[in-house]
């Protein structure tokens, strides 16, 4: 834990202590420190989202592959891994991108759970100026204690955030469990997450939100530039 406290929540700290020392405002701050470090993992998560979405135009392949098969399982699984490698995609991508990501939240969730405070203020650079008192304050509310706005903000970005990633089929296509468990992900996992931050300080939601609006963005550049676009 030492480990990762050096080299990951330091290091985002004090980014987040100089924003705010710029901007003299801890939400924009947040939003500064969120678009930091979406940029750092754009690369990632291009080509992560760029498999999630060519994965979803072969579920029907996928379904028919695994009814084929499904009294022989190791054939199952050699038939899906030529699929994949047929269409040149990773199905490991996503989640590759999100053991890389885990770290960088877990780091930034105990910065929101923390606050900068005296306590937090010791682990500042001896470069960086001392942001001496901090305002919680943005937009009216208080980025230290949960917000029922924040909360739903953060459904809401989710679900428009996982709605746009998700590639409708053709209809003339035959909906195998896959399709209709990513359908009802797309609506239960911003949910859960809206009645999650309802314990949690709303700083972490303002970080949320920014990062679910520029995944969304980057999600549409995303399928412009592999041409990955609905019904196809």
């Amino acid at each position: 834990m030492r480990f990762f406290h050096v080299i990951l929540w330091q290091p985002l700290f004090n980014i987040l202590v100089v924003f705010y020392l710029l901007t003299g405002n801890l939400g924009i701050a947040i939003i500064l420190l969120t678009l930091f470090v979406r940029f750092l993992l754009y690369s990632v998560q291009d080509k992560a989202s760029k498999s999630q979405m060519e994965m979803q135009l072969l579920q029907p392949e996928l379904e028919e592959i695994k009814n084929k098969y499904k009294d022989n399982k190791e054939e199952q699984g050699k038939q899906m891994m030529d699929l994949y490698k047929k269409h040149k995609i990773n199905p490991f991508s996503s989640f590759v991108v999100m053991l890389i990501q885990l770290p960088v939240f877990i780091s930034v969730y105990n910065i929101f759970k923390t606050g900068i405070n005296t306590e937090s203020l010791k682990y500042v650079y001896s470069f960086i100026p001392m942001p001496g008192e901090i305002n919680n304050l943005f937009l009216g509310l208080n980025l230290s204690e949960p917000s029922p706005i924040i909360a739903v903000l953060v459904g809401v970005t989710f679900f428009f955030q996982m709605k746009f990633a998700t590639i409708d089929q053709p209809k003339t296509k035959k909906k195998g469990f896959g399709d209709m468990f990513q359908k009802q992900m797309v609506y239960m996992f911003p949910i859960l997450f809206g009645f999650i931050m309802l314990q949690l300080p709303s700083a972490l939601g303002i970080y949320l939100i920014t990062g679910a609006i520029f995944l969304t963005v980057q999600q549409h550049f995303t399928k412009k530039k592999y041409s990955l676009q609905k019904n196809v």
